[in-house]
């Protein structure tokens, strides 16, 4: 059983040496890098739903974007890595969803970003060179960290990663009790939560070693076994 321990809007703690951020906002900022990271944004999801016939609300994009937004002007981010699954799906690429991101990346031009690629991008392909976003493979290593998009150990450094999605459940003083997305910190990587939206969870096996964040509303709170 998961129970709260502490409560706070960002969690600062320290990964590999570093201080990093746990944003409210399901980002990890990297302050002395002045690096933002996302995981998993799923753009086009909603689209891509609609596509094969299921009808599923819109805004999905314009939603997430708008929450980016604020995690890039709170932390005044001068880089923005994607670790894996920018978009969710070749149907997913409709002109709505790349209007959207277009405008929202010629608003950001002197941002830099960076994209590591995940499995879904493999089948939805990179997005338009005129977003401006740089496209590589795992891992991408900058300093004590490497960014990836599958969580596993990467010798020699501490990975960040995302596709799983984690998420944890929070269990009140009675019977009630919330999943909720978080960070988890192993000791080898650590896992980002999906930032999109309309996205799944998977629940996380946490061992004594690791340490778990939720995301709850506008707090980050960290959890215990």
């Amino acid at each position: 059983m998961t129970n709260l321990v502490a409560e706070l809007h960002d969690a600062e703690v320290e990964i590999a040496g570093e201080r990093v951020l746990l944003m409210q906002e399901r980002a990890l900022f990297w302050p002395s890098r002045s690096t933002l990271l996302v995981a998993d944004p799923h753009f086009g999801k909603a689209a891509t739903f609609r596509a094969g016939g299921i009808f599923v609300p819109r805004g999905t994009t314009t939603s997430a974007l708008a929450r980016l937004s604020a995690a890039l002007d709170r932390t005044r981010a001068t880089r923005l890595v994607f670790l894996g699954d920018l978009l969710h799906a070749r149907e997913g690429r409709s002109p709505e969803t790349l209007r959207v991101v277009a405008e929202w990346r010629a608003a950001r031009q002197p941002l830099e970003v960076v994209l590591v690629r995940g499995n879904h991008d493999r089948r939805a392909g990179d997005p338009p060179p005129a977003l401006g976003i740089a496209c590589t493979d795992p891992p991408l290593v900058d300093g004590v960290f490497a960014f990836a998009h599958h969580p596993k150990p990467i010798p020699n450094h501490y990975a960040l990663a995302g596709h799983i999605h984690p998420a944890v459940r929070l269990r009140g003083s009675g019977r009630q009790s919330e999943r909720l997305a978080c960070f988890w910190l192993r000791p080898a990587y650590a896992v980002l939560p999906a930032f999109g939206d309309f996205t799944g969870l998977g629940d996380v096996d946490v061992s004594a070693d690791d340490r778990v964040f939720a995301v709850a509303g506008n707090t980050v709170i960290e959890t215990h076994a």
